[in-house]
């Protein structure tokens, strides 16, 4: 097994790594029949290894996916409230907790983490369903049919619960601390909601639709539709950041035994 040690910052850290992050084995295709959508206790199971919205998608001989850079859509976009732009594009200022805070190794967070270029393991029971993200190791639990408890505290994931509509899976988000959208220094506030509906077109392509509703930022809630490809062949890797990175920030210092 490789182990990813991310060395850069901003776009880089996400990046460097991300064309050996998946386990892209070319071992063989993906052995689910494109016509069956696999189901579990009567409702769609999406568990299983996959490339998510930041990938160029495929699924064939050798089951390759190619990692891409991959934002919002700021088309796609409310209009802001007034006042709010400054807020959700601020100037770099040199302080890294500001630029980029994944360059000193702090999470990227939810929604942020979903337009990261690695795989991501989805593990579904009938009473939850369990997200392990390839990138830092991040995971959700996301209990199914519950409500949100009446005192969340502000984090980098939020607080989620599921519930089904129909054959789609509706993930409802809460209690985000204040941080980046993406990684193109777009931040969010601390009211921001999120709403994810997750649903099979085949049996190896999911749609994601999020919906952004951040009533700080915008005047109303906005919605961007990506896909998730499933690769049966797949396995999450070890990936790591260490606060005490060399090149932290994309500043590389010589270590003792270069002096």
């Amino acid at each position: 097994m490789r182990t990813h040690v991310l060395a850069a910052a901003g776009l880089v850290l996400w990046f460097a790594a991300a064309p050996y992050a998946s386990a892209q084995s070319k071992a063989g295709q993906a052995k689910t029949s494109p016509g069956r959508i696999p189901r579990l206790a009567g409702k769609p199971d999406f568990t299983g290894v996959y490339a998510g919205p930041a990938f160029a998608h495929n699924v064939g001989p050798n089951d390759t996916d190619t990692p891409v850079v991959t934002s919002f859509d700021p088309r796609k976009m409310s209009p802001f409230v007034p006042g709010a732009e400054a807020k959700f594009r601020q100037r770099p200022n040199g302080d890294l907790r500001h630029d980029d805070p994944t360059a000193l190794c702090l999470p990227d967070g939810h929604p942020r983490e979903v337009l990261a270029p690695y795989a991501q393991q989805w593990i579904q029971t009938p009473e939850k369903i369990v997200i392990l993200y390839e990138y830092m190791h991040f995971f959700r639990v996301i209990p199914i049919g519950k409500a949100h408890p009446a005192d969340v505290d502000l984090t980098f994931e939020g607080d989620a619960v599921a519930k089904w509509e129909g054959d789609t899976l509706v993930i409802d988000t809460i209690g985000l601390r204040e941080w980046t959208l993406a990684a193109s220094n777009q931040w969010h506030s601390d009211a921001l909601h999120t709403i994810e509906r997750l649903r099979h077109t085949d049996a190896t392509t999911v749609s994601y639709e999020i919906t952004i509703d951040d009533p700080k930022v915008y005047t109303k809630p906005w919605s961007q539709e990506f896909q998730m490809k499933l690769h049966s062949t797949w396995t999450i890797l070890e990936q790591v950041c260490e606060e005490n990175n060399r090149c932290e920030g994309g500043k590389c210092t010589a270590s003792d035994s270069q002096k």
